[in-house]
C-alpha cells in the first residue's frame, strides 16, 4: 500500500527525473510529476498537489490557494535555499514542515557568476557577436585582478564568489547586515554599508534575497552612484534590480554589463534589456549542472524522508 504521494516540481527534474528517487518508492511512496520541463501555475499545482503528503518543490510560485488545497501534505523539501516564492504564513497555520538544500548549488551560482564577471571585463558577449557578423571588433578589456568586487549577500553563494574572485587577485567588499563579524576570509575582504559598497565596487554581484520592502537596491537614484564602467552580476533575485534603470545604465556606459540569471517571470517578457549587447541574459542556469542538481536532490530527498518516516515512526 502507498504511504501517499510525493510531488515533484522543479523543471530539472520533472523532465528527466532522478535516480535518487528510487529511495522514496522503495519505501512506498508514488512520486508525481508536473508537466515536464515547464514551472507550474496555480491551477496545475492545485490539481496535483490532493493527496501529496510530501513536495518537493522548485522556484515556482506558490499561493494560499494551493496550499489550502493541500489535504494531506506534510513537508515541503526545496531543491534550493530560496523560500520567496512560499505563502509562509499559510504553511505555519496548516503545520506544513520547510525543509532547504542549503549550499547544495551553491558552487554552481558562484561558477556562473564569476563566468559573467570575467565577460564583461573582457567584453566577451559584444565581440563574440562582431566576430559572428563577420566583423573584427577589438574593444580593450580588464583584468579582474586589483579590481573591487562588491558582494551583497555573504551565505553559502556569495562566500565561495568572495573565495574564488580574492583567489583571482581581487578585493571585496561584502554587505551582509546578518553575517557581518561573524566571518573571516582573510585581509583582502571588509564588510562595508551598501551604499559605500554600490559606490566604491568595480564589480557588483548580488547573492541574497529580494528586498522586503519591494524597493530594487539597483534604482535609477543609486545607480548615480556606481562608479564608471561598473560591471553588474545579479543571479539571485530579479527584484534586486529595476530593469528600465539597469538599461538606461548601460546606454549612457554608467553600468558596462549587466549579467542576469534571474527574471521577473520565467521565461521572461520581451524588454530591451535582453536584447542589448552588453547584456547576458541566461535561462535560469546558475545552479543547473549535473554536480549541483544531484547535491540537491539528494539533500531533499533526504529531508523529505527524514520528515515523513519520523512522522510516521511517532
Amino acid at each position: 500500500m502507498s504511504k501517499g504521494k510525493i510531488l515533484i516540481t522543479p523543471r530539472s527534474l520533472s523532465r528527466d527525473g532522478h535516480p535518487y528517487f528510487s529511495n522514496l518508492t522503495e519505501r512506498g511512496y508514488e512520486v508525481v510529476y508536473c508537466e515536464p520541463g515547464i514551472i507550474p501555475d496555480e491551477a496545475t499545482l492545485t490539481e496535483l498537489v490532493p493527496g501529496c503528503v510530501g513536495w518537493l518543490a522548485g522556484v515556482e510560485p506558490v499561493s494560499a490557494s494551493v496550499l489550502e488545497a493541500a489535504d494531506s501534505l506534510k513537508v515541503i523539501s526545496r531543491n534550493g535555499t530560496g523560500i520567496d516564492n512560499l505563502p509562509m504564513e499559510t504553511l505555519v497555520q496548516k503545520g506544513i514542515a520547510l525543509k532547504k538544500a542549503e549550499g547544495a548549488n551553491a558552487r554552481g551560482v558562484a561558477e556562473l557568476a564569476i563566468a559573467m564577471m570575467l565577460a564583461g571585463l573582457r567584453h566577451i558577449p559584444e565581440t563574440a557577436a562582431g566576430v559572428k557578423k563577420g566583423d573584427w571588433p577589438r574593444v580593450i578589456g580588464r583584468e579582474i585582478q586589483g579590481k573591487t568586487v562588491g558582494v551583497i549577500g555573504m551565505g553559502a553563494i556569495g562566500s565561495q564568489v568572495a573565495q574564488m574572485v580574492t583567489g583571482l587577485g581581487a578585493r571585496v567588499k561584502a554587505y551582509d547586515p546578518l553575517l557581518k563579524g561573524r566571518m573571516i576570509l582573510g585581509d583582502h575582504l571588509t564588510f562595508v554599508s551598501q551604499p559605500e559598497l554600490l559606490s566604491t565596487s568595480d564589480i557588483i554581484t548580488f547573492h541574497c534575497p529580494a528586498p522586503q520592502n519591494g524597493k530594487a537596491v539597483l534604482d535609477s537614484k543609486s545607480i548615480e552612484t556606481l562608479k564608471d564602467g561598473v560591471v553588474v552580476i545579479n543571479t539571485a533575485r530579479a527584484a534586486l534590480v529595476d530593469h528600465n534603470a539597469v538599461y538606461n545604465g548601460l546606454l549612457n556606459n554608467k553600468i558596462a554589463l549587466y549579467g542576469a540569471d534571474v527574471f521577473p517571470t520565467e521565461p521572461p517578457k520581451p524588454h530591451p534589456l535582453w536584447q542589448h549587447s552588453r547584456c547576458i541574459a541566461t535561462s535560469h542556469i546558475g545552479g543547473f549542472t549535473r554536480e549541483s542538481v544531484d547535491k540537491a536532490t539528494v539533500s531533499a530527498v533526504d529531508q523529505l524522508l527524514e520528515v515523513l518516516e519520523g512522522l510516521s515512526d511517532g
